[in-house]
């Protein structure tokens, strides 16, 4: 079976907690015995997982990232996802959908699943073409997240935006030149919210997908926010416009 490697505290801590059998070896600086390694250590016993006492090199190799926090894992694969309907016929009120149009970056990647768990999203979509998948990177920013929001990649992003007009949802995007602002925008009921890369924004395909576009209002000199930002923005003015 084909393992990956997580990295860092929150990463392999969720993991732990929503998957425990997958963690299959557990990798430890033999230097840290504070309390919160013990904790981690603890939970992997609990699991079954093989602990490795390891030096800084080693984890550095394991994780291909200096910033293991001493801390790396090698996990079996998570079930995959359901598809996409399977996921929103299970929600119980207005299903909330993120779709994220050319993001390649896998810190940006990490930072939306992070903001979208924290939100309540359902889950989050996007191109296969053009756009990053789950990795150790983008585990290790998620803090956990990649493993609690179903992450799709979708052959066509416009024609998936299609079906969940034809679902009921309001498809909304963002764009720096959008009419209406964010805050005037009704965005109570089932919303797919539509983000694109920094810069570049939203395709064009993309862009004629969505039922309204809005801005999120800029009063200084930068023109844009960063996209995981501008998902925060957005996604906790849906929270509050439903209730908190």
């Amino acid at each position: 079976m084909k393992t990956s490697v997580l990295y860092g505290f929150h990463a392999v801590g969720v993991r732990l907690k929503v998957a425990p059998a997958t963690v299959q070896e557990l990798h430890l600086d033999a230097r840290r015995r504070d309390a919160r390694m013990q904790r981690l250590v603890e939970r992997a016993r609990a699991a079954g997982a093989q602990l490795i006492d390891s030096d800084d090199a080693r984890l550095t190799r394991l994780a291909g990232s200096p910033h293991h926090q001493g801390v790396a894992a090698r996990v079996a694969p998570l079930p995959k996802s359901h598809s996409l309907d399977d996921l929103l016929d299970a929600v119980q009120g207005a299903p909330l959908v993120l779709a994220l149009d050319g993001i390649t970056d896998p810190h940006n990647l990490g930072a939306c699943l992070r903001v979208a768990d924290g939100a309540g999203v359902h889950a989050v979509i996007a191109p296969k073409d053009h756009a990053v998948g789950i990795g150790a990177t983008v585990s290790k920013v998620a803090s956990g997240a990649a493993d609690t929001v179903p992450y799709l990649m979708l052959t066509n992003l416009a024609r998936a935006l299609g079906e969940l007009k034809e679902r009921g949802l309001q498809v909304v995007g963002t764009a720096d030149d959008a009419p209406q602002s964010l805050y005037e925008a009704d965005l109570r009921g089932p919303l797919a919210l539509v983000l694109g890369a920094e810069g570049r924004g939203l395709r064009e395909l993309t862009r004629r997908s969505c039922d309204r576009l809005v801005r999120i209002p800029m009063k200084g000199a930068v023109e844009s926010l960063n996209v995981s930002v501008a998902a925060g923005v957005c996604l906790y003015e849906v929270l509050r416009q439903r209730g908190g």
